[in-house]
């Protein structure tokens, strides 16, 4: 730099100074602001505006929480494009919505609007795409997928042994609703249900009890029915066919609930899956099968929100489970997991399951894991054993952004209740649009609109009882 130039910059430097002299100078920080270590890299938090009045805010800009890597999937199977009828909602406007006070809590449910679902169709632009693995269908791979985990902290439960337990009656039809108590040294040590294809699943090795056999009741109408199983032997598959097992009651029962997570990060996805969720509870409603259907649900978010769970009881009028999700908002959330701990316990235990010869559903859709550092008895891994002993699937359905640790936790809750991993596709433009493309790791797998995709599941729950 040559003598002349340095000088006009020493001169444009004193210049600039002596003008800020001129107006008091540069505003001192606040004694209050916390530092910022150099280097350190801020995520930002999910976060949305302060309450005013009975209407929810509008949902944040930005509410993602933070940025995760995640390995590309290997293949993609996409169901070949089909003409769909059309899908039918609520009418959002005339339903009745549920009034919300200043600290965020329900007041009583409003008369449901007599609004036909027939009234509106699923925007096109609403319809989100979704693909589904089976990892008990796909078990080996599901193995494999678990011991090749190496992601942050989770809670692992040993179901390496896995034993299916196959209830029908005398006809080879699948009995719902059997009980199955399991026996070590004379002392009933776990219950469970058997689901709609007759069957459920005994892991051994995820009891706190260990046996070297275990003595199973199966009842069916007061009767039952015992055999012994080994642990360590080849036979993995027990089918019992029950002499007190007759014909299913008249008319199937289904209850359905969807546990969503509300929090700020939602809120790119939260108002498409509201419709998705309303398209889907309406085309329920109206199947050919006329299931007695009743629809309930769990929203969400974290300590120190407005609230951390909140439980909408069952319903049977799918117009009254649209006022209610009128209601739900993202909001909240802060760092990335949440507390699915508490929700997934409410859920599964303040409800009225109706348990008893009834097809239970639990469709759960987020985007975070939960919360494993609040030392909660009532966490997942026991939580998911207990939605196993009433006989209730869970189905989590992934939305964009969850990280490693969130699929093996949602794989989890699928395998040990029988259901299945959903998780929402995108195309080019990211997620909340439409395409075949996950960053999970599945393959293998096909994709499909996504209330189109959950309606399929029930239809297949209900077929078995046909």
């Amino acid at each position: 730099m040559t003598a002349k130039r340095l000088i006009l910059m020493l001169t444009l430097f004193l210049l600039v100074m002596m003008a800020l002299a001129a107006c008091g100078g540069a505003e001192p920080a606040s004694e209050e602001a916390s530092p910022v270590d150099e280097g350190v890299t801020v995520p930002e938090m999910a976060s949305g505006s302060e309450r005013g009045g009975d209407e929810p805010p509008d949902p944040p800009e930005d509410g993602r929480k933070v940025e995760v890597t995640r390995v590309v999937t290997e293949v993609v199977v996409e169901e070949p494009a089909a003409e769909e009828e059309s899908i039918v909602v609520a009418d959002t406007d005339a339903a009745a919505s549920m009034a919300i006070d200043g600290e965020g809590e329900p007041s009583d449910r409003a008369e449901p609007a007599t609004t036909s679902a027939d009234d509106l169709s699923l925007d096109q632009n609403s319809r989100l795409t979704a693909g589904e693995v089976d990892d008990n269908a796909q078990w080996d791979d599901y193995l494999l997928y678990l011991r090749a985990y190496s992601g942050a902290a989770v809670l692992r439960v040993d179901v390496s042994e896995r034993h299916q337990i196959i209830v029908q009656d005398s006809q080879g039809n699948p009995v719902l609703g059997a009980r199955i108590g399991i026996e070590a040294n004379g002392q009933e040590i776990a219950v469970l249900r058997t689901h709609s294809n007759g069957r459920a699943y005994f892991f051994p090795r995820a009891l706190e009890t260990q046996a070297d056999a275990y003595n199973v009741n199966v009842q069916v109408n007061g009767a039952t029915e015992s055999f012994i199983i080994s642990t360590g032997g080849s036979q993995r598959e027990w089918i019992v066919t029950h002499p007190a097992a007759g014909q299913q009651q008249a008319g199937t029962r289904l209850d359905v609930l969807f546990l969503i997570d509300a929090t700020g990060s939602m809120a790119d996805e939260i108002n498409q899956l509201k419709e998705n969720i309303r398209a889907i509870s309406a085309q329920i409603d109206a199947l050919p099968s006329q299931p007695d259907v009743r629809f309930g649900m769990v929203t969400y978010r974290d300590r120190g929100d407005a609230y951390v769970a909140r439980t909408f009881d069952f319903t049977p009028h799918v117009e009254e489970f649209a006022a209610d999700l009128d209601t739900v908002y993202a909001d909240g959330g802060g760092d990335y997991p949440e507390d699915l701990n508490e929700a997934l316990s409410q859920a599964v235990h303040e409800p009225e399951w109706r348990v008893e010869e009834t097809v239970s559903l639990i469709f759960l859709v987020a985007d975070a894991p939960p919360h494993l550092d609040y030392g909660q008895q009532n966490h997942y891994a026991v939580e998911m054993l207990e939605a196993a002993e009433r006989g209730i699937k869970i189905y989590p359905i992934a939305s964009s952004g969850l990280d490693s640790q969130g699929e093996y936790i949602f794989r989890q809750l699928a395998q040990t209740t029988g259901g299945r991993f959903i998780f929402l596709t995108y195309g080019s433009d990211g997620p909340g649009s439409t395409g075949t493309e996950t960053d999970f790791e599945v393959s293998d797998y096909t994709v499909s609109s996504l209330d189109a995709l959950v309606v399929k599941i029930v239809e297949e729950e209900l077929a078995y009882l046909q």
